[in-house]
């Protein structure tokens, strides 16, 4: 008795990209939203919510928030994490993360709350929450990224003649990017998700436009500010996910 096995070969380059999923996605959900609203007759506090120019400035406020969060939230959290993995303050480093650890345990609106009854109302004020609600995933993944480099990689360098500093950013820092960049990522979906929240204290975003919607009870509002936040956190985690694999070192 004979069999005839058929093996299926994978060849590299043959395999459609799936990179085109996400947009396709965002496209439809905006294409769906934008018929359901032009087939629903509106009133006029409706109208007035979901105006073009409300929905833009909106939708560029959020961006903002999330983005100078997130730049605030690396150049705060990528040194700090190096400096708790450096020998003289390692054994800070537990405290940190605890500390880290518990604000992160907060509700979001929590920190907004207290943070609004201490600095004020306002789009800074925000911007101060969501860098302390996203420090955390940063400040963990950057420790773990260098605590995790093998130990053999560095003693080798060092016994090249390599300085603590060369070490660093030679052999430590670029093995653990992949590790931060993961951190990083997490961060910047969070502060999507987050900043949300910061039309309660008077910092504009598409919170603005879903808690319009709660206030006036219009299902329109609600749903297309709900749909936007989705498409956003859609296309940042999309964009992210390209960032991720074009910086990510060669050969890791």
């Amino acid at each position: 008795m004979s069999s005839t096995i058929i093996e299926r070969v994978t060849v590299p380059g043959t395999r459609r990209s799936t990179a085109w999923v996400v947009p396709a996605i965002v496209f439809v959900l905006v294409a769906s939203i934008t018929i359901y609203v032009g087939s629903v007759p509106l009133d006029s506090s409706e109208t007035r919510s979901l105006a073009p120019e409300v929905i833009f400035m909106s939708l560029w406020q959020h961006v903002q928030l999330v983005v100078i969060s997130t730049v605030l939230t690396i150049a705060i959290g990528v040194p700090l994490g190096v400096l708790l993995t450096r020998s003289r303050t390692r054994g800070v480093g537990a405290v940190v993360l605890a500390a880290a650890n518990a604000g992160q345990a907060v509700p979001s609106i929590g920190v907004l709350v207290l943070l609004a009854m201490i600095f004020g109302v306002g789009f800074w004020m925000a911007v101060i929450a969501l860098v302390a609600y996203a420090l955390l995933p940063v400040l963990r993944n950057t420790m773990v990224g260098i605590r995790q480099v093998d130990r053999a990689l560095i003693d080798a360098g060092r016994g090249m003649g390599m300085s603590a500093r060369e070490v660093l950013f030679t052999i430590e820092l670029p093995l653990a990017v992949p590790v931060m960049l993961a951190g990083i990522r997490v961060a910047l979906i969070l502060n999507v998700g987050v900043a949300t929240l910061a039309a309660f204290t008077n910092a504009g975003g598409l919170g603005s436009i879903i808690s319009s919607g709660i206030a006036l009870n219009r299902m329109p509002v609600l749903i297309v500010g709900s749909v936007l936040t989705i498409c956003l956190a859609l296309t940042v985690d999309w964009l992210a996910g390209i960032a991720e694999r074009l910086l990510r070192p060669r050969g890791i």
